[in-house]
């Protein structure tokens, strides 16, 4: 990435809805752009980082119907990537697209506390000029403990059509997890997604996030537990474990929305050893789709569940088996 792109502000702008009239700016802002924190946003507003149709304002002024707010949002923190020779999965390859099964226990991209070790450093190892490409090529991510497959841009015009393909919900993603509770139905959530109001850490169901739709369906039940398929419809940070929390179906050993473990009575001592040592979300993104953006080719792919979570749905399987659940 460029230097110049990384310190350039990013500007942005909204317009105030019906039901935000009469707001105080900082109310409406942490609305309009909740991708930010409310303190950083009020910080912004004082330093003159936010107008009201071209206007500055005060963080109590307030804010009507139709008006439009623009921020000139800071450049967050850029951490340096560097090329690691780091194991790539590439399940397939051409001088425009890689597609790659990313493991458990890997960060996408360096942030704060993640600054090495990742998908976007073994990616610069792997090929040095997609460095020319923004997150070397990186288009969709998958959370650091999310199994699965991702594409990646090789070339700028691939990076292009694929940012667009995502926006458009042209590209298909289906995942496999595994939640606490018995299911017997598919269905879908609706609900929109966005900062959790006191941990900034963490997402959640909240009125004034961004549309957010998850289908499901059920493929396997077991004892206390079910396997769903669940496509995205849209693709919004933590949406699959967000959701599936808020149906009261987290997924199985998700540290931040999931809830006590849940032991199904009566189970055998392999069984318990392996639930409990199971220490992240069990979702995995099974199966990838979408348009080759050069030579306009559908392309599919699916990558089978890692030994972790297959071992560990082999021995539930073993269990419903032996109570007589099917």
């Amino acid at each position: 990435m460029d230097q110049n792109e990384q310190t350039q502000d990013r500007t942005l702008s909204a317009e105030v809805e019906a039901d935000q009239s009469g707001m105080r700016l900082d109310q409406a802002v942490a609305q309009l752009f909740s991708d930010y924190s409310r303190s950083r946003l009020t910080a912004w507003i004082k330093d003159g980082r936010v107008s009201v149709e071209g206007a500055q304002r005060r963080p109590r002024d307030k804010v009507w119907a139709g008006e439009r707010i623009t921020l000139r949002a800071e450049p967050e923190p850029q951490v340096d990537c560097v090329a690691q020779a780091i194991p790539l999965d590439i399940r397939y390859e051409d001088d425009h697209v890689l597609v790659i099964n990313k493991p458990a226990d890997r960060v996408v991209h360096p942030a704060a506390g993640n600054p090495d070790g990742t998908v976007q450093n073994a990616l610069l190892h792997h090929q040095p000029d997609l460095v020319n490409l923004p997150r070397a090529g990186i288009v969709h991510r998958l959370d650091k403990d999310t199994t699965g497959l991702m594409v990646v841009a090789k070339s700028e015009p691939a990076h292009k059509h694929l940012v667009a393909a995502l926006q458009a919900r042209e590209v298909h993603r289906e995942y496999r997890a595994l939640v606490t509770g018995e299911l017997v139905a598919g269905g879908t959530v609706d609900q929109p997604i966005g900062r959790h109001p006191t941990v900034r850490t963490r997402m959640a169901v909240h009125p004034t996030g961004k549309h957010a739709v998850t289908h499901f369906r059920v493929e396997e039940q077991y004892r206390g537990h079910t396997l769903l398929a669940v496509k995205l419809e849209t693709g919004r940070t933590h949406q699959i474990r967000v959701h599936m929390a808020y149906i009261r179906h987290p997924i199985f050993g998700d540290p931040v929305y999931g809830n006590r473990l849940r032991l199904p009575g009566g189970a055998n001592a392999e069984l318990i050893a392996a639930m409990r040592g199971f220490k992240r979300q069990a979702l995995h993104a099974y199966r990838l789709g979408f348009v080759h953006p050069v030579t306009g080719e559908d392309m599919t792919f699916e990558a089978a569940l890692p030994d972790d979570m297959a071992a560990l749905l082999a021995l539930l399987a073993e269990d419903a088996d032996a109570h007589g659940w099917y």
